[in-house]
Formats: structure tokens, C-alpha cells, sequence
């Protein structure tokens, strides 16, 4: 049997591990030095506790720091299984610590050692029973979609590669010398070279999305990252010849991520790229109860109602949202990136009668 993918890398270093750890069991002690000193316990006897706590919590962070590292590569079965030998180890090194310094006899805390060891053997054992199968099943998928990314990106990059490659060497052999072609093939190059850049710019920053630093980068007002998204995209609409219009509806001054900015370009280029020539793309916005509302509807072809569940897959080429120019990641990124803030996104499509994908974010303050 196959243990399964290893599970990537903790991505939260040792000393947040320690501190988490640690705050559980200072929550737990001081709710034992509260008991104690509800039921009479002296000052001086509360004191001698702390310090037996504090013992103990020591052993329990080193414990917790050294399980990390070693299960920092491992399967989820085997992480399930390191999981039950740290709270194993953490219980016993207490006990080790908490029993030399209050002098209990070498026997009775053998006998308490053993009896924690075989209640958290048979705990161990059903917990792994209970979850092997959905920890397989979870393994199985994880496999699934890291097999299904790879594809997708060997495919994204050898249309782009094998276009380049195929100009240069005409280039280079003489097939093509004069002027006008060559200046074809350096436009056909650089747009190559341009898809090449946007693939690896969003699948870097799809990788590097985490909730916690986006949480704390500066704010920005609506109008500010729309404006952003607007100049970004601007060119391209007036080359096709589509109105692009905006109702912020006095929401203009709400406070909220920068990033937000990148979510309405990626929403911004798909409805360009799928609306026709003299079509409209609207952007809307309101700000109530806390929330931001935002819509970017466009007037263009729909997606049929099977393909509206994988809207927002990576590489999803199914569906014509998912088609012609583009890395294949704009739609991913923008959901992972609302996700992220706090938010969620959703989507509304028919064929021929358009599509409008709407965002709700939390209030930045």
C-alpha cells in the first residue's frame, strides 16, 4: 500500500508552532490556578503550582517544536499518527517534569505513565481507524490535482514555447528575410513572450497568496484600485471598441485591499476578451452593512449553465470563458484572492445573454 503524497512543507516556522502550543496551555493553567484558588488554595501553594506549570509547559513547547520539524514532509496518515506520539510525548515529559519536582514516589508515576501511554495508544488507534479512509481519499485528490496542474501548465507553456521556437529558427535559417514578416514575427514573439509572462507572473502569486499578509498590507480606497484596473485594461477595450462604465454608487471612498485591484483587472480582461465589438462592461459597487458589493458584468457570449462549476478551475479550457488569450489562472487568481480577504465571488451566465461576476468583501477599516 502507498503511504501517498507528501504533504507540503508547514508553512508556520517553530516559534508560532511553540507560541500556539504554549497559549493552550497557559489558557489551561490559568483555569487550573482559578479552580485552586476557588477551593481555598493559599497564596504561597498557588505560587509552587505556577512554577510546576510553567515546568511543564516548557517540555510541552520543546516537544511541539521537535514534532513539527520531523512531520514537516509527512503524509497526512503519518502526520494523523505523529500527532497522537507528540501528545503522547508532551503528556509524558509533564509528567516527568511536574513529578521530579514535586519528589512523588519513582513507582506511582511509572504506573501513571504507563496507564497515559495505553489511553493514548487506544485513542491513537480509532482516531487513525476512523479517519484512514478519508485521509486516503484526501491524499488521492491532493495526487489528482497536483497531476492535473502539471499537465495544465506543460500544456500553457509548450504552445507559446513551440511558437517561438518555430519563428526563431526561421528566422535564423533564411526561410524569412524580408522586412514586413520579420516585423510580423517580432509582434507574433513578443505576444508569445507576453503569455509566457503572465502564466508565470499569476502562477507565482497564486502560489504566494496568504491570508494572514494580506490582512496586514495598507489599505486603498475603491476608486483608487479601480482606477488602477481601469488604465490597466482601459487600452484594450478602446481598441475593440466596447464602453466600459462604472457605478460606485458613493462607494468610491471604502477602504479596501490593494489586491482588490488585481481581482477587477483579471474580472475586467475576461469580460473584455468575451464581449464583442460595441459591447459594454459595467462595473458596480455599493458599500452597506458593512460589507462591499461589487459587480463586472459585460454584454458578451454567456457560459452555458454545465460549464458554470468550473469557472473557476485552473486551466479549465471547457468553457468560453476559459478560451483564446490568457494565462487560464485570471478567474483562479480573482477567487482565491476574495477568499483570502475574507470575501467570496460568484458568477451568473447564460449563453448569448452575458455574464456578471459579483464580490462580497467585509469592510476594511
Amino acid at each position: 500500500m502507498t503511504e501517498g503524497p507528501s504533504l507540503p512543507p508547514t508553512s508556520a516556522p517553530g516559534i508560532r508552532i511553540a507560541l500556539v502550543a504554549t497559549g493552550g496551555g497557559v489558557l489551561g493553567a490559568l483555569t487550573a490556578l482559578a479552580a485552586g484558588a476557588a477551593s481555598g488554595m493559599t497564596g504561597p501553594e498557588l505560587g509552587d503550582l505556577a512554577i510546576l506549570f510553567g515546568v511543564g509547559l516548557l517540555a510541552t513547547s520543546a516537544t511541539v517544536v521537535i514534532a513539527d520539524r520531523l512531520l514537516a514532509r509527512a503524509t497526512l496518515r503519518r502526520r494523523l499518527l505523529g500527532v497522537a506520539l507528540a501528545s503522547a510525548l508532551a503528556a509524558l515529559a509533564n509528567l516527568a517534569a511536574l513529578a521530579g519536582l514535586m519528589l512523588v514516589d519513582g513507582h506511582d508515576t511509572l504506573l501513571i505513565a504507563l496507564l497515559l501511554v495505553y489511553s493514548l495508544g487506544v485513542g491513537a488507534g480509532t482516531a487513525l481507524a476512523l479517519t484512514r479512509p478519508s485521509a486516503r481519499a484526501i491524499e488521492e485528490a491532493v495526487e489528482a490535482q497536483r497531476r492535473d496542474l502539471i499537465t495544465a501548465v506543460s500544456h500553457d507553456l509548450r504552445t507559446p514555447l513551440a511558437s517561438l521556437r518555430a519563428m526563431i529558427e526561421a528566422v535564423d535559417d533564411g526561410v524569412v528575410d524580408d522586412p514586413p514578416t520579420i516585423r510580423a514575427y517580432a509582434g507574433e514573439m513578443r505576444r508569445s513572450v507576453g503569455a509566457l509572462s503572465d502564466l508565470v507572473d499569476d502562477l507565482f502569486e497564486l502560489i504566494q497568496l496568504d491570508a494572514a499578509s494580506l490582512d496586514s498590507e495598507r489599505s486603498a480606497t475603491l476608486d483608487e484600485v479601480l482606477g488602477a484596473a481601469l488604465a490597466a485594461c482601459g487600452s484594450t477595450a478602446t481598441e475593440k471598441g466596447l464602453h466600459l462604465e462604472t457605478h460606485l454608487d458613493g462607494a468610491s471612498g471604502t477602504r479596501c485591499s490593494p489586491r482588490l485591484g488585481r481581482v477587477l483587472q483579471n474580472l475586467l480582461q475576461n469580460a473584455i476578451r468575451h464581449t464583442p465589438a460595441d459591447g459594454t462592461v459595467v462595473v458596480e459597487a455599493r458599500s452597506a452593512a458593512g460589507a462591499l458589493e461589487l459587480s463586472v458584468s459585460d454584454s458578451g457570449e454567456g457560459i452555458p449553465p454545465e460549464a458554470l462549476p468550473h469557472v473557476f478551475d485552473p486551466f479549465w479550457r471547457g468553457d468560453l470563458s476559459r478560451a483564446d488569450d490568457g494565462s487560464g489562472l485570471g478567474l483562479t487568481l480573482a477567487k482565491r484572492i476574495v477568499e483570502s480577504l475574507g470575501g467570496r465571488i460568484e458568477v451568473e451566465s447564460a449563453p448569448a445573454a452575458g455574464s456578471r461576476f459579483a464580490i462580497l468583501l467585509p469592510e476594511r477599516r
